[in-house]
């Protein structure tokens, strides 16, 4: 609901109080319970920066975090970094949007959850890794999220599932292997998608039926042989309609390796 649709709750300000009132108002650029920056409203204090941006600097140490965290949008850049320190985390959230990159690492080790969330959304990939640590899983999935795939290691064992999630599907190939084992199985139906027919021999035997079926969908045929008593019907009538296929296509003459099914 805006201001203007409940009229009883809109706040105005005393324009006689205010040091504009000879400028913005006059020139149209400002309206009492509308546009404002002299009332504690963020609407209105976001209404009147969108029009009148050039005053939002002068407003960047204000008493009132909301009218500071709305002047951060509009300010010019180079005047933000007096405020990566401000006590409110909004406005610092603010500041984590608006900085330059450079400066992000300032923000690393801030408090609030989601000052370090839009760092690690935004600062270079060079320096991701400092963030790797965060307490944070949140933190931590925005850093696998971006992070090279060859520097994924450390993340292998993460304690939480959804970075290994993420892990998982970005990994190279090659490597899916060290997380074959994985305590989770939704992470290791991950890695038995993903393994190369060879590899996803190793996937055959596990625990989960789900993995089993993926992999027995994966591998070359001729290696299903372990699962035609699974106890799994699915994972059981898979493994024998692929070895049936190849038997029969091995009968009708056709070389083994160029099968696919």
């Amino acid at each position: 609901m805006s201001d203007h649709e409940n009229p009883v709750s809109v706040p105005f300000a005393d324009c006689s109080l205010c040091p504009f009132r000879g400028k913005t108002l006059l020139m149209g650029r400002c309206m009492p319970g509308d546009t404002c920056v002299f009332v504690e409203s963020g609407r209105q204090i976001d209404r009147f920066f969108r029009v009148n941006p050039v005053y939002a600097e002068q407003y960047l140490h204000d008493g009132f975090w909301e009218r500071r965290a709305i002047a951060v949008r509009y300010a010019p850049q180079k005047s933000l970094a007096d405020l990566i320190d401000d006590e409110d985390e909004v406005v610092r959230r603010a500041v984590a949007y608006r900085i330059p990159q450079s400066q992000l690492h300032l923000l690393i080790d801030d408090v609030d959850r989601e000052v370090r969330m839009t760092v690690a959304d935004r600062i270079a990939p060079e320096d991701l890794e400092k963030m790797a640590d965060d307490k944070d899983y949140i933190v931590r999935l925005t850093i696998a999220k971006r992070l090279p795939k060859g520097r994924l290691f450390r993340f292998i064992r993460d304690e939480d599932l959804q970075v290994r999630k993420i892990v998982a599907e970005r990994l190279p190939e090659v490597s899916l292997g060290l997380m074959a084992h994985d305590n989770a199985p939704e992470v290791r139906r991950i890695i038995a998608e993903r393994m190369t027919p060879d590899d996803a021999v190793i996937m055959l035997h596990d625990s989960d039926w789900v993995v089993r079926y993926t992999a027995a969908q994966r591998v070359h045929p001729e290696a299903l042989a372990c699962l035609l008593d699974d106890p799994e019907p699915d994972v059981k009538a898979t493994a024998q309609e692929r070895l049936t296929k190849y038997s029969q296509r091995a009968d009708g003459n056709e070389k083994p390796g160029t099968y696919n099914g």
